[in-house]
């Protein structure tokens, strides 16, 4: 039976989650180390109790979560004080420091910079989660979930403040970094258990059954051999770029050569040509001495297929050309990585559906088992695949040069000096092609990037 005192503090939850709104009620959750997404009045009551059980203070708590939500009137009716009768320090280290931080960076933000910041994080984020997430706060529990994001780990939102231009809001994360309280905060019971749940799930995260890729979970150590692909043979491996429209395949060629890969350029492709020769690159048994493999194509195409230079009478379905270099299709690169850059140019109409009506669902990664051999790589394996389309009416402009392989081979070349990951490439390649957008609205280039790349990979 509940002391009186219990009773007491169990009514005064009971009016605070029944006062909040869902938007409210979101915050609650996440202050409290829930990454759930079910914030219904009976979940964060729940969470409230067990929150105030951990914390061993009820009134001190709850004071602290109402006046974080600014909701007077609810601290009126429960502890029939105002505003002025509390001092707020007292409640000021309830709840950690990183989490009213991007609380307070999620109040600050407009809807368009949310829907800004999405675009600058879809190489992370898989497609079904990004579509579920309507604030910041839901971006950032989803990046938390894959580890992107931690009270250690904030590079990635400094990233996307600083493209959207917030620098008053990169202030404020860099005054928290210079504070020294990014170390990892102590954990309430709900979050220990909740932790010791990922560990054990860990060795399912990079494997797991999703559409077309799980994106990197973890930002391995740079200093670790065991976690990041071994590149180091010379030639690094084959590169196959296809022009079918006869721009940036020299720009492409140079770089990739001076990147230590065996380049081969092929140009003015129909489809049936560009399968073809896809289908001859690793026909030869020396190709196993390769560390990885890499497929430029250039070509006019629609969501889901390619032209080559014979446009709309034959098509060449996209998913076929990731198909034919799976471990199962093509066991020379098992457990290598195997990079895709494809650069689409399509009618204007197609290209704001081009991303949902794509067929990736047909492609999925083999679920892990503990009793597999650690040996057993899924088919789906090591794949980076970044995909760009643009209006094909770019073409008719003699000078022009692709926005997304220009900025493609420049991140690269930086890469080579400041050892950055492929995914960190891609990362600054997205807020490069955001600022070109933001000045070029007519001219706007669209980017869909998945992988299932499971190890870091530097190519240098």
């Amino acid at each position: 039976m509940l002391s009186p005192s219990d009773q007491s503090h169990l009514r005064d939850i009971n009016v605070v989650a029944e006062s909040l709104s869902s938007s409210e009620q979101r915050k609650v959750a996440y202050l409290c180390g829930s990454l759930e997404t079910d914030c219904s009045v009976e979940v964060v009551k729940q969470m409230l109790k067990s929150n105030v059980e951990d914390h061993g203070d009820a009134p001190l708590f709850l004071k602290a979560l109402i006046l974080r939500l600014g909701r007077y009137d609810i601290l009126r009716k429960v502890y029939k004080v105002g505003r002025n009768d509390v001092e707020p320090r007292t409640y000021a280290d309830v709840f950690p420091t990183f989490r009213v931080l991007m609380v307070n960076i999620s109040e600050d933000l407009s809807r368009k910079d949310v829907q800004d910041i999405k675009f600058l994080v879809s190489n992370i984020l898989p497609r079904d989660k990004m579509e579920c997430c309507q604030t910041f706060l839901d971006v950032i529990t989803e990046l938390e979930k894959l580890d992107s994001v931690s009270p250690e780990r904030v590079d990635v939102v400094k990233k996307c403040l600083l493209a959207i231009s917030r620098v008053d809001l990169v202030k404020k994360l860099d005054a928290y970094k210079m504070s020294g309280e990014t170390s990892a905060e102590p954990l309430s019971r709900q979050q220990s258990c909740r932790a010791a749940e990922v560990k054990q799930r860990q060795p399912q995260q990079h494997f797991a059954k999703v559409v077309v890729s799980l994106p990197v979970c973890r930002e391995p150590s740079r200093g670790s051999l065991i976690e990041q692909y071994d590149f180091t043979s010379n030639p690094r491996g084959v590169c196959v770029i296809i022009d079918c429209v006869g721009r940036d395949g020299g720009m492409l060629e140079n770089m990739f050569k001076e990147l230590h890969f065996d380049v081969r350029l092929l140009q003015w492709l129909d489809s049936d040509g560009i399968l073809q020769s896809l289908k001859g690159i690793f026909g030869q048994r020396d190709n196993r001495r390769y560390d990885g493999f890499v497929c430029c194509i250039i070509s006019r195409g629609s969501a889901n297929h390619l032209f080559g230079t014979d446009l709309c009478n034959t098509r060449l379905p996209i998913d076929s050309i990731r198909g034919l270099f799976t471990s199962d299709s093509c066991p020379a690169l098992a457990g290598k990585p195997k990079l895709f850059f494809i650069q689409r140019y399509g009618d204007e109409e197609v290209l704001p559906c081009a991303r949902a009506a794509c067929r990736d669902e047909n492609v999925e990664v083999d679920g892990w088992s503990r009793q597999l051999e650690r040996s057993k790589i899924p088919s789906e394996a090591d794949i980076f695949w970044s995909h760009c389309w643009t209006d094909e009416r770019h073409l008719n402009h003699p000078q022009h040069r692709s926005v997304y392989l220009k900025t493609l081979t420049d991140g690269l070349h930086k890469a080579q000096r400041r050892r950055t990951s492929l995914v960190d490439v891609h990362t600054e390649m997205n807020g490069a092609i955001f600022e070109h957008n933001k000045r070029n609205p007519g001219a706007t280039y669209h980017i869909d990037v998945k992988h299932t790349l499971r190890k870091n990979l530097y190519l240098e």
